[in-house]
């Protein structure tokens, strides 16, 4: 089983954008357990002072051991299908624990980019953080899907 988290900056609470990303994240988790994909839980954190320095000292603890993938608007942009495939090599490549990180309004930290396996974009656009997280889920989801050869996603 391959554990995946979308680990983010910031507290979304009851807002909209975050029930669409826990109904995705619910989503994939249950079709990715026969693919021992899953569970794939989303963790909000929250610095104590302002500034990307301060993001990275509560982000670090939860990427011990993990293959970290930074959202970054520099990374790779990734066709659905080759995502999935993407997630499967990592699975089968023996990985345990997967973090997708979303950073705070300015983005992730240096060191934290530096750290990270890889870093991928969600195109060429710049989108809300809120939004990021959903479009993430349900990009797992979505992976998860055509993994098991569901007809949820049409090329």
């Amino acid at each position: 089983m391959m554990k995946i988290t979308i680990l983010t900056v910031g507290k979304l609470g009851r807002m909209v954008e975050a029930q669409l990303a826990l109904d995705y994240a619910s989503r994939a988790t249950a079709s990715g357990r026969a693919l021992a994909l899953g569970p794939v839980d989303i963790l909000e954190v929250e610095a104590r002072k302002p500034g990307k320095a301060a993001e990275a000292e509560v982000l670090r603890p939860h990427l011990e051991g993990a293959y970290v993938v930074a959202c970054d608007e520099h990374g790779k942009a990734w066709k659905s299908r080759a995502f999935a495939d993407h997630l499967a090599r990592l699975r089968d490549d023996g990985n345990r624990r997967v973090v997708f990180l979303i950073g705070g309004a300015d983005g992730l930290d240096p060191s934290i980019l530096a750290a990270a396996n890889e870093t991928m974009a969600f195109g060429v656009q710049t989108w809300p953080h809120a939004l990021a997280r959903a479009m993430l889920a349900e990009q797992i989801y979505r992976a998860a899907t055509i993994l098991s050869g569901s007809p949820y996603h049409r090329d």
